[in-house]
């Protein structure tokens, strides 16, 4: 029994006390804050935002992990740099550089096919199945009611992709209280069509990341096909350019501070609802030790591909991930102690327990909120061991590959409904492109040296957290990790794409009798990968049963406070709205919202993050800016900066004026605000965007590609 609550439908609570600024809302919502819209400068209506098979969101997609959006009748896909610098790495090679270079496609017949997993989602739809989700799931706990809210959510994920080309998903909407069904429309076949070069896409690289002067131009342009009969198809050279609904006009005006923008796109997760002890242990000990393992990972990488080219080809991808988590984790961690964010999110819980103290059925609440207390507690003992056993898992090709075909074939013997989501038959055309790739992101010895830190780092663990299997297959000491590994990397032919998709068609009897050495070990730690998979399922249904208690007392509390609340953030699509926004972060300090070309030169040192190509400075030489310049300074834009809510996965998100169109690119926050997806600060935080001025001159005048200026229904000077 918990707190008696009266939720709307979308929790969409009176927002008297929401700033324009903050807030991450689901379409749904944005009718209930109109009044805030209209305030802000919104010229539409809000109730067409709430639409989904509408502009301007029915033109907004995700992207790979981020997001994007239609700018042409022709599926022109605009997104960020670095959210297609997968698949930049992809078509490079010893040779043909495009990550250096750049690329830009003469034609259609010109544009190169993106790795084969690369998607383009376009959601159809977002429907409230929370009774469906939750009936069966009553009464239960620990690992049972986490498989019945599993098993509910695959039948209707299952329902839902009956319509062929569709991609569904069940989003869980306050930890547990709600839940969505999400529709979208899959797109398989994607290519590269424009790039600029790596020291435009990526300029001032590392250092200048999230930082504020940025003069990036991060952004690339894909394009969707289709199968000749307009429904989603693997890559052909026969498929034509997908037709989407609508699509954003790159808007021709001026922007100013003070202008209103709206963005809209799919940010990843974020954590501002959470305990009071999750802050505590987020700033304690997980921020410390990402910055710590994935500096090591970064030392490892580049030291040991430092002198093979086509290895440092191979892991750019992954190498520039690894430093976009570091510095993310070393500015959130920055953020939140000097937002003394333990001691603000103790002191708000305090206050929320001292108000529910007097409500009914508090005594009910408060002992579901301390019951899951306790199981996150429990997940303390064993945290270094299971971050290790992730990263072993996710951050390596072919012990990946020999891990998720044994995975495969192990769930294979179930009915496809009671197999593991992400090894159901509508993924295996996923993991069929995972494997094809492996061999293009992947160097044996970068491989073994990236798991000999994993492992020595696991070896030294007290023996409370050791996995029997882990021991067996990788031995206890450093000795035996370097013959194991060397034994393990020489005896496998995996790294032949042929005999990984062999492997993948495989049942178990032929697998186990697979002389592979990569295939045995994984056949070994399967069972205990299988293990730990079942105790975090099992904690993982404790928190879906007990957290709605203290999200349903967290919402009343601040309702009585007048305060609305949005959804934490969880790579379904959101809305947020501000304005561009100067920013004075410390004394003596303004941030301009405008950046220029000037930047771009006064920053020039001609060395890597800070080369910019010839032909960019010869442009800005000339001062050649036609109709992209901004009147007031006399030149060219570059980037700028709003009070836009956003967080990770909001790479690429679209940020439109007041009336619908595009003015500019999402890519990144400041340093002040990274720390944003845990507690939100409206006097640091900002959003960083290429301003859609700069994007149009480089196409115009620095990497011209006026066929595209056409497509996209824009000047070509």
């Amino acid at each position: 029994m918990s707190l008696s609550v009266s939720i709307p439908l979308a929790l969409g609570l009176a927002p008297a006390g929401a700033r324009a600024d903050e807030g991450m809302w689901m379409p749904s919502q944005l009718p209930d804050i109109a009044a805030q819209l209209k305030a802000a400068g919104f010229k539409g209506d809000a109730r067409d935002l709430a639409e989904l098979a509408k502009p301007p969101m029915n033109a907004v997609v995700k992207v790979g992990g981020a997001s994007g959006a239609f700018v042409s009748k022709d599926g022109l896909v605009l997104t960020n740099h670095h959210v297609a610098f997968g698949v930049i790495q992809y078509n490079s090679r010893p040779g043909r550089d495009l990550i250096q270079d750049g690329y830009i496609a003469a034609d259609r017949a010109a544009e190169l096919p993106a790795n084969p997993d690369y998607r383009v989602l376009v959601t159809t739809g977002f429907d409230r199945i929370t009774d469906r989700i939750l009936e069966g799931a009553r009464g239960k706990q620990g690992r049972a009611y986490f498989d019945a809210v599993d098993a509910a959510s695959k039948a209707a994920v299952a329902e839902c992709e009956r319509e062929p080309g569709t991609r569904c998903s069940v989003a869980n909407m306050y930890y547990g209280t709600d839940f969505y069904l999400v529709r979208q429309f899959e797109l398989r076949d994607v290519r590269l069509v424009y790039a600029p070069p790596n020291a435009i896409g990526n300029y001032g690289g590392e250092i200048d990341n999230f930082m504020w002067p940025r003069h990036a131009g991060d952004f690339t342009l894909l394009r969707a096909y289709v199968g000749r009969d307009g429904k989603p198809a693997d890559y052909a050279p026969d498929n034509v350019p997908y037709v989407p609904p609508a699509h954003l006009q790159v808007s021709t005006r001026n922007v100013k501070e003070g202008d209103f923008a709206m963005l809209a796109g799919y940010p990843g997760v974020t954590f501002r609802h959470r305990m009071a002890s999750e802050f505590a242990n987020q700033i304690d000990w997980q921020l410390p030790s990402r910055v710590a393992l994935y500096q090591t990972m970064i030392d490892v990488v580049e030291g040991t591909a430092a002198k093979d080219e086509a290895a440092r080809v191979a892991y750019a991808s992954q190498v520039r991930g690894f430093k976009n988590t570091l510095k993310r984790a070393q500015g959130e961690l920055d953020g939140l102690r000097r937002s003394d964010a333990t001691r603000v999110r103790r002191e708000d819980e305090a206050a929320m327990f001292a108000w529910l103290a007097r409500q009914p059925g508090a005594a009910a609440t408060r002992a579901d909120i301390a019951a899951a207390q306790a199981v996150l507690d429990k997940t303390v003992a064993t945290r270094e061991r299971d971050q290790l056993v992730g990263l072993i898992q996710s951050q390596t090709q072919l012990l990946r590959a020999a891990l998720t075909v044994q995975r495969l074939a192990n769930e294979r013997t179930k009915p496809d409904a009671q197999r593991e989501s992400g090894y159901q038959q509508r993924d295996e055309v996923l993991i069929t492109g995972q494997l094809k790739q492996a061999q293009r992101r992947y160097a044996p010895q970068v491989e073994k040296a990236l798991l000999t830190e994993l492992l020595t780092q696991y070896q030294a663990l007290p023996p409370a957290q050791h996995v029997p299997e882990f021991d067996a297959v990788f031995g206890t000491t450093p000795a035996q990790l370097k013959q194991k590994l060397d034994a393990m990397y020489a005896g496998t032919q995996l790294g032949d794409e042929a005999r990984r998709l062999a492997a993948m068609q495989a049942d178990r009897a032929t697998l186990a009798a697979s002389k592979d050495t990569l295939l045995q070990a994984a056949a070994t730690l399967l069972p205990a990968l299988l293990r730990l998979d079942d105790e975090a399922k099992t904690s993982a249904g404790e928190l879906l049963r007990l957290r709605p208690a203290y999200m349903r007392a967290l919402i009343a509390y601040r309702k009585s406070q007048g305060r609305a609340v949005y959804p934490d953030a969880n790579s379904t699509l959101r809305v947020s709205y501000g304005r561009i926004s100067a920013m004075d972060p410390r004394d003596g300090v303004h941030y301009r919202p405008l950046t220029t070309v000037q930047g771009i030169v006064e920053k020039h040192t001609g060395e890597d993050p800070f080369d910019a190509p010839r032909p960019l400075l010869d442009a800005i030489s000339r001062g050649d800016f036609g109709s992209t310049a901004e009147p007031s300074l006399g030149t060219q834009t570059v980037n700028l900066l709003t009070n836009l809510d956003t967080t990770g996965g909001n790479s690429g998100s679209p940020v439109l004026d007041a009336e619908g169109k595009l003015i500019g690119l999402n890519f990144d926050s400041n340093w002040e605000a990274v720390s944003a997806s845990w507690m939100y600060d409206p006097r640091f935080k900002r959003a960083i965007h290429v301003d859609a001025r700069y994007l149009r001159w480089l196409l115009a005048k620095v990497y011209p590609a006026p066929h595209l200026l056409e497509e996209m229904n824009l000047p070509a000077e």
